[in-house]
């Protein structure tokens, strides 16, 4: 709190001190750290009265934008301030050969239909897809009976839930891997899209002029006994938004190729196709729990 008057001083003092007979250890370390940078903050930037209340409303309708089911504004704003990756890699320094991890994002919906081996997920239009591979532990073994939790958005970039037009269940589903630790997931060609702006994420990123678009992706929650659960996307390589990401999510070893194939593939008549599709291969690697 070096050149803060010492009145500013001691009334950080005091907040931080306040806290001290916090019985959780932990809790009071995060708090007291926490009231002690945010003084520091509002020291640094001389923070006037008239901002700190705008910072409160932009808190409270952040609130407002949640709805406890799809909408999740503060994630939101987590996201696109990097705090989220932030954690994200904090929490996930593996000294394993895994996966890596991304943000789990706003979107995620639970109790999702169970889905069969290569089952088409997609209730909308869009170009078929489809995306094989194999869950696997750090030994290069195969993961048996492995859930891929799998989540996207329409070809009109939004996903079930915040589009009311769209069925629930599209393109979302549980599949489970094979005795050989093998997934096909019949989908559409994921799209890059832009966040929701209808709120006060959205006046923040026009405020700082910045695009609030996401690069075409698929989202993962991989799970089995035993294995750390695996939170992570798949980029589409050749998006235009990898290295700009709003939410700052991507990772090299994060991007696939999808491959154009005719309807005289192979796989095309086993899962259904009738006509050209896209291919994808992925590998996904587990740490031990």
């Amino acid at each position: 709190m070096n050149n803060i008057p010492p009145n500013e001083a001691k009334i950080s003092f005091q907040a931080v001190a306040s806290f001290a007979n916090t019985p959780d250890p932990r809790l009071r370390q995060i708090i007291q750290s926490l009231v002690r940078h945010l003084h520091a903050f509002a020291s640094e930037v001389e923070l006037t009265e008239e901002e700190w209340l705008h910072g409160i409303r932009f808190l409270t309708d952040t609130g407002k934008m949640c709805d406890g089911v799809v909408r999740q504004e503060f994630i939101l704003l987590s996201d696109v301030i990097g705090l989220s990756m932030l954690v994200d890699a904090i929490n996930h320094r593996a000294s394993e050969n895994v996966t890596e991890t991304t943000v789990f994002g706003p979107f995620y919906m639970t109790g999702m239909p169970e889905r069969g081996h290569g089952e088409n997920m997609a209730l909308t239009p869009g170009q078929p897809a489809l995306v094989q591979g194999r869950v696997l532990d750090a030994q290069g073994e195969p993961i048996s009976g492995a859930v891929l939790d799998v989540w996207q958005t329409a070809e009109n970039g939004m996903y079930s839930g915040q589009d009311p037009a769209q069925p629930l269940a599209n393109l979302r589903g549980r599949y489970r891997t094979d005795d050989q630790g093998r997934f096909a997931i019949r989908t559409i060609l994921p799209v890059s899209y832009p966040i929701p702006t209808d709120g006060p994420v959205g006046r923040l990123l026009q405020a700082s002029n910045r695009h609030a678009w996401r690069p075409a992706h698929l989202h993962f929650m991989v799970m089995a006994e035993r294995h750390r659960t695996l939170v992570t996307h798949l980029f589409n390589h050749d998006d235009p938004y990898l290295e700009s990401d709003v939410v700052f999510g991507v990772k090299d070893s994060l991007k696939v190729v999808y491959e154009p194939c005719q309807a005289d593939h192979p796989l095309a008549a086993r899962y259904d196709f009738t006509g050209s599709f896209s291919l994808a291969s992925y590998d996904f690697v587990l740490g031990h729990a």
